[in-house]
């Protein structure tokens, strides 16, 4: 998927090489003079909606900005998982008032809740754009990648069950209010993030296998993030994830790009990640104790985007494209040429001399990959930068 706009950036070929030498000196000087790890400067509100469960709204300093609501409602549940080997932890603590239904069963059966069973139905993510319509592949393809990564931990599912009959579904509404300048993602993420830690949901009053009756004071709301009062850390499992979008130049790593920095990257990721209390052991490797008290950091998933110097312009063809190796001078091998395919050594010594910047082909090496995750996870990183600063944010 491409950065909408971005592969239009009107930019001469000698701007473009200044902004790829700049980019690619040690350390790299980006055209605002920011750090390679620094973010745009932002201002960020929550519970902008008064009639949403959870909301957020996030400004860029380029004038970029987005808004999200989430909304939830009670929806009767399709079986999905064994229901008798999943007990609430609210049965649980029934049973052990009452003296009963404990015989036999592990403590750790009791208090399970269905963690990463549910189904993806219990989220629904739809995302406006201006300039795009609903079905158009960008909000399409920006919606499944944000649905699969809030759902990719499996935590969000426990949260919505009720009990075996009920659940909360979640529509989460993202509107961005202004023009894309560069893939929106990051923003649309970071506003998801916020929405969804501050998203309250109704408390539960009726017994736990009755159908749900709620409490009608809204301060009694529980928080779906549960957070002590001490710390804004969340406290019950895992945060909402965060999507952060990485370029590469040479060796350079250079987080949150902006319209002109996109034009002349190598490479870029799109890096989901999350902060966990109880870190997995198959994740050791990506899961790294962030703090004393317990929290890690883990990555949830890796995906590559198409940097707009790999693709061809409108109304430029194919054939004029040196990223797409359509514009690479024919084998000369024996066998392969011809007399009007031999080209000189002279000729393309000189064609590269007189070559201002073009577009690079192929992939990332292993050791810059490793360097941009461990930049992420690690103590301290840019990652745990992230949350804090996004967890600060009061309503």
């Amino acid at each position: 998927m491409a950065p909408p706009g971005s592969s239009q950036t009107l930019l001469s070929p000698a701007e473009l090489s200044f902004l790829h030498t700049s980019l690619s000196l040690h350390p790299p000087v980006r055209p605002d003079l920011r750090s390679p790890t620094q973010f745009r400067p932002l201002i960020a509100e929550v519970d902008v909606l008064p009639s949403a469960n959870g909301s957020a709204r996030i400004c860029f300093s380029d004038g970029t900005e987005a808004i999200v609501g989430v909304k939830a409602e009670i929806e009767a549940s399709t079986r999905t998982w064994n229901s008798s080997d999943v007990r609430t932890s609210q049965d649980a603590a029934m049973a052990d008032e009452g003296g009963e239904e404990n015989t036999g069963m592990e403590q750790s059966t009791i208090s399970r809740r269905p963690q990463g069973r549910g189904s993806r139905t219990w989220l629904e993510v739809s995302i406006e754009i201006p300039g795009f319509r609903d079905d158009d592949n960008l909000p399409v393809f920006l919606s499944s990648m944000m649905t699969e990564t809030i759902l990719a931990s499996g935590d969000l599912q426990g949260k919505l069950y009720i009990n075996e009959r009920w659940h909360w579904k979640l529509f989460v509404d993202v509107l961005l209010l202004s023009t894309p300048l560069s893939y929106p993602l990051p923003l649309l993420s970071l506003t998801t993030h916020l929405a969804l830690l501050h998203t309250a949901l109704p408390r539960i009053i009726s017994e736990p296998n009755d159908d749900p009756l709620f409490d009608d004071d809204w301060a009694a709301a529980v928080l779906l993030y549960a957070r002590t009062s001490s710390s804004k850390s969340a406290t019950n499992g895992e945060r909402p994830p965060v999507i952060l979008l990485v370029m590469t130049v040479g060796d350079n790593i250079i987080f949150d790009p902006s319209k002109e920095e996109l034009a002349v990257a190598e490479s870029v990721l799109a890096m989901s990640f999350t902060s966990s209390s109880t870190p997995s052991a198959h994740s050791a490797a990506t899961d790294v104790p962030n703090g004393s008290s317990g929290q890690a950091l883990k990555l949830l998933a890796i995906r590559t985007i198409d940097p707009p110097s790999r693709l061809t312009p409108p109304g430029v063809p194919n054939s004029l494209n040196p990223a797409t190796n359509a514009g690479a001078p024919p084998s000369t091998g024996p066998g392969n040429a011809t007399a009007q395919q031999q080209v000189p050594l002279e000729l393309l010594a000189e064609q590269e001399k007189e070559k201002v910047w073009s577009p690079p082909r192929g992939g990332m090496k292993r050791a810059l990959l490793a360097r941009i995750i461990k930049m992420v996870v690690e103590k301290g990183g840019v990652g745990e930068e992230v949350l804090s600063g996004l967890a600060e944010v009061e309503t």
